[in-house]
């Protein structure tokens, strides 16, 4: 007997589709309307540390290296009082299979895919992800299906987008390539619905314990070489799986005491799901329409219970601007021969720019590369941003609005950082589970679950649920 194909039917459908298509029963973890056994969730996954690298060295993915940048350093220090300047540090991942750290949260999902015995794997992507699950499915001989929405209404794409597109054909996937707009998670579901395959998630617990060997990594190579762990690292935030699987891996190697750092790009005003701003953004991945929803309300992703949960594990969280960082990409090529994409750049921007107020002996690290090509290059992007008129020129990065224009600053000086209230996504997280389940009362076991969930205290926790209506019941 077919089923009802209709979007409404589908969408109404979804928790089935996904428990059949992860091999995941979310309603084990569920404690009441609010909470849910997180690192049961987490542990649920049966792989050590040590499973984990094997897992990965197996199909070539981690094992990547950890590049002191003396000429950026230096350049920072021409800016800092004497006996500031941290050294910065950059884990350059663009040397996995398919070129950027996403291979990690690929190779464990293709993993257990394989395992459970699934013919094929599907994922919906911008792009960089597709590109690594389908190398990881030509690794294990499985089928690949990428979701991508690549065209606003006109047919037209950014050229980062178009680019990883032909890289996941290139690797063997078959790409569905769509307008922005909902059909997105639709066509998504329909498809695991129809071939039975894999939900390759972003945001499963398999894909997240597959970051973690990123940050186990970071502190195993500094405490081996440098005798410390590293003062901090800065992860490029966009749906939070990068910064969880990142800090997670940090606590396992012992780092306690590195503050794990959070950095977007600042395209405030521009809507994530916007066809009209769609190609007004000159960063497809890693910017504040991903960076702040997905912090302040992670279960907006494609499984029921998203295992990225950032505010559980960022100690600070900042912006830097378009134009900032498309200079410090050309800064990272001419002053270190290194050409890489934009999204670890956004995190090598804020590090330039929070180096010079850190002690010259502090190591900072940025913990991701990505691969660079013809559509991620700063000239396609700039060149894009001014055929859909948006304003290219040297100034004062702070006059920059996003959508209108991109200001290159004049002096690398003047790049600098700008801070993000995390109390207030701690209250926006809190009010958006309130609203979303209806909550007019709270238990003691919802209380402390929310502690953990927004890492905040307990007076802070109940103050504000009762300023939102809710009754804690005691």
């Amino acid at each position: 007997m077919s089923r009802d194909k209709s979007y409404a039917a589908v969408m109404a459908r979804k928790n089935e589709i996904m428990k059949k298509a992860l091999g995941v029963d979310y309603e084990e973890y569920e404690l009441s309307d609010i909470a849910f056994d997180y690192d049961t969730m987490m542990e649920d996954v049966d792989l050590t540390m040590e499973d984990i690298r094997r897992i990965q060295r197996e199909v070539s993915v981690g094992d990547t290296p950890l590049v002191e940048l003396r000429n950026l350093t230096a350049l920072a220090r021409k800016f800092s009082e004497p006996g500031k300047g941290a050294r910065i540090f950059i884990k350059d991942e663009a040397g996995n299979p398919s070129g950027s750290f996403k291979d990690r949260r690929a190779s464990l999902s293709v993993y257990k895919a394989k395992e459970l015995g699934y013919k094929g794997v599907v994922t919906a992507t911008s792009g960089n992800y597709g590109a690594a699950v389908a190398s990881q499915a030509a690794k294990l001989g499985l089928k690949c299906i990428v979701v991508q929405e690549c065209y606003d209404s006109e047919g037209i794409g950014q050229p980062e987008i178009l680019e990883k597109r032909r890289k996941c054909e290139a690797l063997g996937a078959e790409v569905i390539s769509l307008t922005v707009g909902p059909e997105l998670f639709y066509t998504f579901l329909s498809i695991l619905e129809e071939t039975g395959y894999f939900n390759a998630s972003l945001y499963s617990s398999f894909g997240i314990r597959g970051v973690e060997s990123l940050g186990y990594e970071i502190a195993e190579e500094v405490k081996e070489k440098y005798g410390k762990f590293p003062e901090a690292v800065l992860v490029t935030h966009a749906g939070g799986g990068n910064l969880t699987g990142t800090a997670r891996g940090l606590r396992q190697a012992g780092a306690e005491e590195t503050r794990v750092i959070g950095v977007s790009v600042d395209l405030k005003g521009l809507h994530m799901a916007s066809d009209v701003d769609f190609n007004k953004k000159s960063f497809t991945t890693g910017h504040t329409g991903f960076g702040i929803p997905f912090a302040t309300f992670p279960d907006r992703s494609d499984v029921p219970r998203s295992a990225a949960r950032p505010l559980r594990y960022m100690d600070e969280y900042y912006l830097v601007k378009q134009g900032e960082v498309f200079y410090m990409t050309e800064a990272l090529a001419q002053l270190e021969g290194l050409e890489r994409g934009p999204a670890g750049n956004t995190s090598l921007t804020a590090a330039f720019a929070m180096a010079r107020d850190m002690k010259d002996t502090d190591i900072l690290v940025v913990q991701e590369t990505e691969y660079t090509g013809a559509g991620k290059h700063p000239l396609a992007q700039l060149s894009f941003a001014r055929e859909r008129g948006v304003k290219v020129f040297f100034g004062n990065s702070d006059e920059e609005i996003p959508g209108k224009n991109i200001i290159l600053p004049e002096r690398p000086e003047d790049i600098r950082l700008r801070s993000v209230d995390l109390e207030n996504l701690k209250r926006s997280l809190l009010k958006n589970i309130v609203a979303d389940k209806k909550i007019e009362r709270v238990t003691e076991l919802d209380l402390f679950y929310l502690m953990e969930e927004v890492r905040a205290s307990y007076d802070f926790v109940k103050l504000e649920l009762q300023l939102l209506g809710v009754n804690v019941v005691l």
